[in-house]
C-alpha cells in the first residue's frame, strides 16, 4: 500500500487525472499552469485554483495578512504565465477554532491587497473550520485564444528565457527556517524574497501580445521542474549557458558554503516566469518585459546545464508537496 507522502504531490496529481473524463475540445489539457472554457468568440475563460496551508506554505516570521496576499500571488502568477489579465477570485478558508478576531480581519486584508495589487477583486467565497490554516483562492480571467501561451509549443532553436533571476526565495527560506545570520542588507533582500512575492503579471501580459512566446510556465516549482515541465509538453532538451543566479543567492552560498547552482536550479516559489521565444522575436519579446536570456532549445530530450566548462545534467526536482521537507 502507497501511502501519499511516498508517492509525492505530482505522481498524486496523474492518479486522479487518470479519473477524469477530460471535457470534450478542452483548449488547456491536463497538466498546464491552468484550466479554460471556450466560450465563443474567440475567447477562453481561464481558470486557476491553488491552496494554501499553514504547516507548509507559510514560513516563521510571514505575517497572516502577509499568508493570505501570497495565497492570491499564487493564482495570479500562474495566469500571468499563460498571458492571461485576472478579473476575480473567490477564496474558501478554514480556520482553526483558536484564531482570533483579529486574525481574520488581517486576512481579509491580505486578500484584498493582494487582488487590488493586480487589478482584480475578491468576489466571495467559503469559509469553515480546519485543524490548520487553508487559504484557497480561484482566479478567473478571459483572453483571445490565439493570445494564450502554453507550455507545449517550445520548438528547437528557441530563445530560453526568464522575468528575473533565481535563488533569492530558497535562501530566504533558510535564514528563517534555520535561523542563520547574515547581514541585516542581505537579510533584507533575502527574506522579503518569502514574505512578499511577486507575479510577474505585467510581463505576462505584455510577452502575450508580442506573439514571440512558443512555451511559458510559471517557475514556482524551482527552475529546474520548470524547464522538465516544458520540456515533457514540447518533447525537447535545453541547453542552459547562463544560469541567472540572483547576486544575493551568490553572495549567500559563499557565505555559508553553498552552491549557487542549487540554490538557483532546485528553490521553488519564485513566482518568476520561465519562457522560450522565437528567435526572430528575440528583441520585441525582449523590450516588451526585459528578459534574462539563459540557453536554447534542443531537439535532444536532455536537459543540461554548462558551468565551468561542464555540462551538467538538470534534474528533475524540486519543490513538491508530500516529499520536500
Amino acid at each position: 500500500m502507497n501511502l501519499v507522502k511516498e508517492l509525492g504531490e505530482h505522481k498524486i496529481i496523474e492518479i486522479i487525472l487518470r479519473c477524469l473524463e477530460p471535457m470534450p475540445k478542452m483548449p488547456v489539457p491536463f497538466g498546464d499552469d491552468v484550466s479554460a472554457v471556450d466560450i465563443g468568440h474567440g475567447k477562453l475563460a481561464v481558470i486557476k485554483t491553488d491552496m494554501l496551508v499553514g504547516k507548509t506554505d507559510v514560513p516563521p516570521d510571514m505575517s497572516l495578512r502577509q499568508a493570505a496576499r501570497k495565497a492570491v500571488v499564487m493564482n495570479i502568477s500562474d495566469l500571468a504565465a499563460k498571458g492571461v489579465k485576472p478579473i476575480a477570485l473567490l477564496a474558501s478558508i478554514g480556520l482553526p477554532r483558536s484564531f482570533t478576531k483579529t486574525d481574520v480581519k488581517q486576512i481579509g486584508k491580505g486578500l484584498n491587497a493582494g487582488a487590488r495589487e493586480y487589478s482584480a477583486y475578491i468576489l466571495g467565497g467559503d469559509t469553515n473550520e480546519a485543524s490548520d490554516l487553508i487559504i484557497n483562492c480561484t482566479a478567473l480571467g478571459i483572453i483571445e485564444r490565439e493570445r494564450l501561451m502554453l507550455r507545449s509549443g517550445a520548438k528547437p532553436g528557441d530563445i530560453v528565457a526568464t522575468t528575473g533571476s533565481f535563488g533569492k526565495t530558497v535562501a530566504g527560506l533558510k535564514i528563517l527556517l534555520q535561523h542563520l545570520s547574515v547581514s541585516s542588507k542581505l537579510r533584507k533582500t533575502l527574506v522579503d524574497a518569502v514574505l512578499s512575492p511577486r507575479a510577474r503579471l505585467k510581463e505576462g501580459l505584455a510577452l502575450a501580445q508580442t506573439g514571440a512566446i512558443t512555451a511559458s510556465i510559471d517557475s514556482s516549482d524551482g527552475l529546474a521542474w520548470s524547464l522538465h515541465e516544458i520540456s515533457k509538453a514540447s518533447n525537447v532538451g535545453f541547453l542552459i549557458d547562463n544560469l541567472p543566479v540572483a547576486d544575493e543567492a551568490r553572495k549567500f552560498a559563499e557565505k555559508r558554503g553553498l552552491d549557487p547552482v542549487e540554490l538557483c536550479l532546485y528553490g521553488g516559489e519564485e513566482y518568476e516566469l520561465v519562457v522560450t521565444v522565437k528567435p526572430k522575436l528575440w528583441e520585441k519579446a525582449e523590450k516588451a518585459a526585459s528578459l534574462i536570456k539563459i540557453g536554447l532549445v534542443t531537439k535532444e530530450r536532455t536537459l543540461l546545464v554548462e558551468e565551468k566548462g561542464k555540462r551538467i545534467p538538470i534534474e528533475p526536482r524540486g519543490w513538491e508537496h508530500f516529499k520536500t521537507n
